[in-house]
């Protein structure tokens, strides 16, 4: 896990421009709210309104993020007056807190901007727990989201957009074999399930912080789209919490919510979930749990027993969530994960074909987005089989063969990515040789994922010719492909 977030590589260094961009706008609207002169309930919520815009907007292109980005009050506010308004009424509080679940969970359907929309619709009921408000607070909350939001906005559209500068972000589509409605329906019904579980005994846990085991279980249905993800994630958000806690009592506690040590403590709390987001889930719960315990300092409410009161919460939320995706309409690991392989065997296929075109000189031909596409893809190939490597996975044999595939996908990866470099040269030429081995590339996807069992050619040594040795190395692993894909006990990866 250490080598994981030291050592993971940065292209670009978009990992670090996404976390010191996201501490700069969260601080700028920190500032803005204090200069308006908002409580420090303000301030938080207006803070954590600027971490979510910062976040959680995920749209390909630039101007479908500033869209995203200017809807996300029309959502909050109706949310944070409700969550307000019925601040003094348990049962229908819990309840409509579970209509914004389901709601949030099904908005995924919508791909990122209803992703986002949802997140921050639970996210703003939450803080309305977080901070007790009243119906008295709601024209000073409002306004703080709205400075907030604005803020980010600034800093992430003006001030540093690094997006103008990069094509845009290939979002595959959910493969039509696992139905994305179908699904996104299924998680709604199992989020709220898993919700209302850990409602009711979060709040025989503690009337003040029930909301604390809610949250874990929404957070461990984010991003996740089968029963084996969902369980990987609560784990690894259980994980993240009891180190967060230790690293709590070592730096949180003693600090006392002193405001300079706390602002600090913050700004890295905020840069370490940004930057270690898409490395790993554990150390950003790590980082999200030492932002909480220096939120609460400011509140003057930390103590070890608050600490602990958390972890027993989080605890609640992933066993909520664990016994949702096990019994109540589960979403397989098997459909999905052979969803996603099938989708970037496909990609493979769409490159190869682009890339032969370009070589023979066809001027419209362009293999890059669809590069673009096989890294989305096989990210999320490697987010589906992550329960099949995970070292507690009792089952060695489905192991071996999960990271046999995941090898064999790299490879081919790697075999595409310089099948297109030779043919942006505009020196690469073409011959019948090339004809012939696309054929037999698309051939061997075409048999992979039409689940056809006839054995699969195994190349002969590659030439000495660039673009011929990428395919032939394609070839290659394909090949070596159909042994692990089509193993019994199943004829897909994920039998489970």
């Amino acid at each position: 896990m250490l080598k994981r977030m030291f050592v993971a590589p940065d292209p670009g260094r978009a990992r670090l421009r996404f976390a010191a961009r996201a501490v700069l706008g969260i601080g700028l609207a920190v500032v803005v709210c204090g200069l308006a002169g908002h409580s420090l309930a303000g301030a938080v919520t207006g803070g954590l309104a600027a971490l979510l815009a910062l976040f959680t907007v995920a749209d390909p292109t630039v101007r479908g993020q500033a869209v995203t980005t200017a809807l996300l009050p029309l959502v909050g506010v109706p949310v944070l007056a409700a969550a307000a308004g019925l601040h003094g009424h348990p049962v229908a509080r819990g309840l409509t807190f579970l209509a914004v679940v389901g709601a949030g969970v099904y908005a995924r359907r919508w791909g990122p901007r209803g992703h986002s929309l949802g997140v921050f619709a639970f996210m703003t009921f939450f803080v309305a727990q977080f901070l007790h408000a009243a119906p008295g607070q709601l024209p000073e909350l409002y306004a703080a989201v709205l400075l907030s939001v604005l803020s980010a906005a600034v800093v992430r559209f003006g001030l540093w957009c690094y997006e103008r500068r990069l094509p845009p972000a290939a979002v595959p589509a959910p493969p039509a074999g696992t139905g994305l409605a179908r699904v996104t329906t299924r998680q709604a019904v199992q989020a709220v399930a898993g919700a209302g579980f850990a409602l009711v005994v979060g709040q025989l846990v503690s009337g003040q912080r029930w909301y604390w085991a809610v949250g874990a279980t929404w957070w461990i249905f984010v991003n996740t789209a089968s029963r084996g993800e969902t369980l990987v994630r609560g784990f690894r958000r259980v994980l993240g919490t009891v180190i967060g806690i230790c690293l709590g009592f070592l730096i949180a506690v003693p600090v006392h919510g002193a405001p300079l040590p706390t602002a600090v403590l913050v700004a890295v709390a905020v840069f370490g979930i940004f930057y270690t987001a898409a490395v790993s889930y554990t150390w950003m719960m790590l980082w999200v749990t030492l932002l909480a315990e220096s939120l609460y300092g400011l509140l003057g409410v930390l103590s070890p027993g608050l600490l602990a009161l958390r972890l027993v919460e989080t605890g609640v939320g992933a066993l909520g969530a664990a016994l949702a995706v096990l019994f109540v309409l589960p979403v397989t690991t098997h459909a999905t994960t052979d969803a996603w392989i099938q989708r970037a065997l496909r990609c493979v296929h769409a490159c190869t074909a682009e890339a032969a075109a370009r070589l023979a000189g066809s001027a419209t031909a362009d293999p890059a987005p669809r590069v673009a596409e096989l890294e989305q893809l096989l990210g999320r190939v490697r987010l589906s089989v992550a329960p099949l490597v995970h070292p507690l996975n009792p089952m060695p044999a489905r192991k071996a063969r999960a990271r046999r595939v995941l090898a064999l996908l790299d490879d081919c990866a790697h075999q595409i990515r310089g099948l297109v470099a030779v043919a942006a040269d505009p020196e690469a030429s073409h011959d019948a040789r090339l004809a012939a081995a696309c054929w037999r590339v698309e051939a061997a996807v075409e048999a992979l994922t039409d689940g056809r069992a006839e054995p699969l050619r195994h190349p002969a040594e590659p030439p000495a010719e660039p673009a011929l040795a990428h395919l032939h190395g394609l070839e290659r692993a394909l090949a070596e492909l159909a042994e692990p894909l089509r193993t019994p006990p199943g004829p897909r990866l994920a039998g489970a």
